[in-house]
């Protein structure tokens, strides 16, 4: 690949023609990220990407719906009953540009009982107060709704289907597709399903830090288990489930790749929650991470694509992932997750990325959420000038967990959880303001940076939103040589 540095192009461009190289320009934020002023109930119709918790999202009949756990920030139950209030389930949303989302209500009214006996049944009475991570399919003329009923801190769970002739439902509960208790080695919740393009067969991947992730056959006619009983087989598991938290799976084809990429999440969902990847070439497993190491295989796995992060001018972000990753309509990848608002991490704003692969074949995301910047393409000129880069790495701190999650008082960040950026400049003779060096193949719109001698290959540049700084800019992202995410905006 013929690459072109910043000394050829970018002198001559100052020179002579300096009013055509690219300079952020100011851009107001779709929204502000602090809801609190419109956080109680009778609000809720406002809720447009707020109070995402767990979200999931695809493109069915013209809009893209999103459907989340009933997570509530300040939440108070009473409140919509003296209110006359229509609350339910299920949160569902639907938009046409992933930026402006409309809050269309709950999915369901009630708990369906069956789940609400089997969950108090087996946790001493305990548990059934919500809905959790469900996940949107569709087959033939109906949609399918998976969701999951348990109890906190167990593995008492009941993954339920219910069905519908449209997104936003009236639903039909078809039954149970899983259902597990303390006996059980994993716990049913969080699915994610795909039918597997060279077999045919429909594969549902679930579970939690209790015993790993899952992977089971379903009946395409049934929606259910295609064997009665039937708990899968285990694809991703963690060496200590008590502190090492590994959960919410979403599992998509890219069919360029010819592969399946398999996202979990990992550590606790408040502060340090973080996304990483691993690839196979079936929908069933086995999956591999940047190294090879199967995701079974109890290792800490990469690449990690999002960890709690800090821009300069912004409290910053805990609790970003539970991801669920689609194809929009032009094929651009899109990644959904909630972020929660610092410092308190209570609030929680739905977070859309879109997705890019290396040229290895890893997804890597973008720094900053999606505001629609439509797509422009740059010269070596265009990067020329003040970056703030993050790198984003593991949680470094070794916190007493409960049940996976930090204790109740401790949702804040350490200092050392944090991932806080630095700044480059990127001179016009392709050099650095520390040692190194960068150029960028304006063909390919990929910029390579010697930072230091260490050498970071095809980071893929585009137009993006700065949302610290209200501007439209430039941004990079990729993964280093030890598979964690880079991420850089031009700031000057």
């Amino acid at each position: 690949m013929k690459r072109i540095t910043a000394f050829f192009i970018v002198l001559p461009l100052f020179a002579s023609c300096s009013k055509s190289i690219f300079t952020p320009s100011p851009s107001a934020n779709p929204w502000a990220d602090d809801y609190s002023s419109i956080s109680s109930i009778e609000n809720y119709r406002q809720w447009g990407v707020y109070n995402v918790h767990d979200p999931e999202c695809k493109r069915l009949g013209g809009w893209y719906y999103m459907y989340s756990t009933d997570a509530v920030f300040a939440d108070k139950p009473w409140e919509a009953r003296q209110k006359n209030i229509p609350v339910g389930f299920i949160q569902v949303r639907r938009s046409q540009n992933l930026v402006d989302w409309e809050f269309r209500g709950w999915a369901f009214p009630a708990i369906p009982q069956e789940a609400v006996d089997w969950v108090r049944s087996n946790a001493d009475g305990r548990g059934a107060y919500n809905i959790w991570a469900p996940c949107i399919v569709p087959y033939g003329d109906v949609y399918r709704l998976y969701y999951c009923v348990s109890a906190f801190g167990k593995k008492t769970s009941y993954l339920g289907l219910a069905e519908s002739a449209s997104p936003e439902g009236p639903w039909t509960q078809k039954g149970c597709v899983v259902k597990t208790n303390n006996e059980s080695p994993m716990n049913a919740i969080d699915p994610t399903i795909i039918q597997d393009r060279a077999s045919g067969k429909w594969t549902m991947i679930y579970g939690s830090f209790f015993g790993g992730l899952y992977s089971v056959e379903l009946n395409p006619e049934t929606g259910l288990t295609m064997r009665e009983n039937d708990l899968g087989r285990l694809v991703a598991r963690r060496a200590d489930y008590r502190k090492d938290n590994l959960e919410a799976p979403e599992i998509i084809y890219h069919p360029e790749l010819k592969k399946y990429f398999l996202f979990t999440s990992y550590d606790p969902l408040m502060t340090t929650y973080n996304v990483r990847a691993g690839r196979g070439g079936s929908a069933d497993g086995d999956f591999y991470d940047f190294f090879g190491q199967n995701l079974k295989d109890t290792l800490n796995d990469f690449p990690i694509l999002t960890a709690a992060y800090r821009f300069d001018n912004h409290p910053g972000w805990a609790g970003v992932g539970h991801c669920g990753v689609f194809q929009a309509e032009d094929g651009q990848f899109f990644m959904v997750h909630q972020g929660r608002l610092s410092p308190q991490n209570t609030q929680m704003i739905l977070h859309v990325r879109q997705v890019f692969f290396t040229r290895d074949g890893w997804p890597a995301v973008s720094p900053e959420r999606y505001a629609g910047t439509k797509p422009r393409r740059f010269r070596p000129s265009d990067l020329a000038g003040k970056w703030e880069i993050i790198r984003i790495r593991e949680p470094q701190a070794n916190r007493n967990l409960e049940a996976g999650q930090v204790a109740a008082g401790q949702g804040q960040l350490l200092n050392s959880e944090w991932n806080t950026s630095s700044h480059l400049t990127f001179s016009g003779n392709g050099s650095l303001n520390i040692t190194g060096e960068w150029s960028f193949a304006e063909k390919e719109q990929l910029l390579d940076l010697n930072i230091e001698g260490e050498q970071i290959r095809n980071l893929i540049v585009f137009a993006g939103h700065d949302w610290e700084n209200e501007r439209e800019t430039v941004l990079f992202t990729g993964l280093d040589a030890s598979g964690r995410s880079v991420w850089g905006k031009r700031i000057e």
